[in-house]
């Protein structure tokens, strides 16, 4: 028992100490879902989750890159919560397929809401085109909270790999996936909801057709030996009356 005891001990401290190494990770400012296909258009979160036990979240400032800048950012509105975009001049013009970007959103502002201790919200955007050959984008983020305490996410990731103290979020830029054609092919927020339930109700026609017709054939199987059972059975009571009356008396 002693033995148990002991397991048990060691597994607890093991977990509690597992437990304490990810919470950090956890509580930091994060871009939801990390990652999004290059050239195309993405939704993201910024999920914001309050540390302190004895304040609360009370602003949440977004800086948007300049060097690879978004010529559409549009945000959702959170109940509660002021949010102010601001555009601003690029430090230099960017060529893009729309014409020479001079102007860009560098900054969405959230405030007038709380996040509660033990609480986190997430903020959305919409945002592109993203750019190609580019692996990530950076978006420093400043928490504040109602005691005064600004937190500032904008570190980069460290050179060896390592996670630095105050991360910035950051979203990870994929290249687009191949069509059947071979080229790369991306997707607007425009043209997939649009096709999406024609294709759908395409492919539920045939099975539900299909489902009907097995059911009228076993209805029609299941008449036909039910009849037949009748027939057999009947037949059995004919040949036992007759072997009954056919036994010689004692």
């Amino acid at each position: 028992m002693s033995f148990v005891r002991r397991s048990v001990t060691v597994l607890a401290a093991a977990t509690a100490l597992t437990a304490g190494l990810a919470l950090p990770a956890l509580a930091h400012v994060t871009i939801q879902p990390g990652s999004a296909e290059q050239g195309g258009f993405t939704k993201v979160a910024f999920r914001v989750p309050n540390e302190r036990d004895n304040a609360s979240t009370t602003k949440i400032e977004v800086s948007f890159p300049t060097d690879h800048p978004l010529a559409f950012v549009s945000v959702k509105p959170v109940p509660g919560w002021d949010v102010k975009v601001t555009e601003g001049k690029l430090p230099k013009p960017v060529t893009t397929e729309y014409g020479e970007l001079d102007e860009a959103v560098t900054k969405v502002v959230w405030s007038g809401g709380k996040v509660e201790p033990g609480q986190f919200q997430e903020f959305e955007v919409s945002m592109g085109k993203l750019p190609e050959g580019v692996d990530s984008l950076m978006f420093p983020t400043k928490q504040t909270y109602s005691n005064g305490e600004v937190v500032d996410w904008s570190e980069a990731p460290k050179a060896d790999g390592s996670e630095a103290e105050h991360p910035a979020p950051l979203l990870k830029l994929t290249p687009a996936a191949a069509t059947a054609n071979g080229t790369a092919g991306t997707t607007t927020p425009a043209t997939a909801p649009a096709t999406a339930p024609a294709t759908a109700q395409a492919a539920a026609a045939p099975s539900v057709a299909a489902v009907a017709g097995s059911g009228a054939t076993s209805d029609g199987t299941a008449r036909l030996l039910g009849g037949a059972g009748l027939v057999v059975g009947a037949i059995g009571l004919v040949v036992g009356f007759l072997g009954l009356r056919r036994r010689p008396s004692a």
